[in-house]
């Protein structure tokens, strides 16, 4: 996962992220569960810190990534937390001071941003500096911050229609910045994942008959699928179980975590295992 742009404010934070390949929840869970963890020690508290789950926006990106580094490293100006650009250069909880040229974190990519404005660093950040200048007075935008972020021909109405007749739950806090083009790409690739998931259901397809399978492939009983066991082939088949019970017939990370007493992360870990074992293989869900 890359990092383009970020922001610490007072109660909430904005991040930019290219995901990887163990997905975006996964990185938020260990990022804000490391977070939290830090922050109580540091403070002497226990409990809860975040009151509400991350909310996350799919952004195309030639269209939007440039506004989008720009509104976030933005924020301190427009919440009165420094006075001007020359202070945001200092400020140490914003990624803006990275792509000016001062000292940052490793996990910024700040190259792949500046190469946006010029292939010459120098020129890139000068080019930076003037676009976001540009940006000062423009305010909140709301277009870019929840409201109004689907330009699509009835966009995630036609979601929640599907989840009416009887579809499933699509995360309600999600959302997606881009042409229409890039809005109904998105949107088809969701609907084409969950009418997967609910023919494979109509089919018979549930856990158990992932077990099965998973256990025919092993040469091992179902049940050991569900033990805890760091023997290669219990773990390979158990990274074969989690991609495809979350891959094909969708079941969260969390849901799958508790059937197998591990963690959302583990669960995360697993199904990449067994997305590589299916690549090695071509093993088929249904053959």
């Amino acid at each position: 996962t890359r990092c383009y742009a970020w922001v610490l404010m007072t109660n909430h934070a904005h991040f930019l992220f290219r995901s990887g390949p163990a997905g975006l929840s996964t990185l938020m869970r260990r990022l804000l569960t490391g977070y939290a963890v830090s922050f109580n020690r540091r403070h002497k508290r226990h409990g809860l810190l975040f009151q509400n789950r991350y909310k996350s926006i799919i952004c195309q990106e030639d269209a939007y990534l440039k506004e989008l580094v720009r509104y976030i490293h933005l924020n301190p100006i427009r919440a009165k937390m420094v006075s001007d650009l020359q202070s945001l250069k200092k400020y140490k909880f914003c990624g803006h001071g990275m792509l000016t040229g001062h000292k940052g974190q490793a996990w910024q990519d700040a190259d792949y941003v500046l190469k946006y404005f010029a292939s010459d660093l120098k020129t890139a950040r000068r080019k930076y500096l003037l676009y976001v200048r540009a940006g000062l007075d423009q305010g909140r935008r709301s277009e870019l911050v929840g409201g109004g972020l689907v330009r699509s021909l009835g966009g995630w109405t036609e979601v929640k229609k599907k989840r009416r007749m009887g579809m499933g739950r699509i995360k309600g806090d999600q959302r997606i910045l881009g042409d229409t083009t890039f809005v109904q790409t998105m949107l088809k690739q969701v609907n084409e994942k969950y009418e997967r998931g609910y023919e494979l259901k109509a089919q018979g397809v549930d856990l158990d008959y992932i077990a099965k399978k998973t256990a025919g492939i092993y040469d091992i009983e179902p049940d050991e699928i569900y033990s805890k066991g760091r023997q290669q082939h219990r773990a390979d088949a158990r990274g074969l179980f989690c991609f495809w019970a979350v891959r094909e017939l969708n079941v969260s990370l969390s849901e799958l975590a508790r059937r197998l007493m591990m963690t959302p992360a583990g669960v995360g870990y697993a199904v990449q295992r067994g997305k590589s074992i299916v690549r090695h293989y071509g093993y088929s869900l249904l053959k």
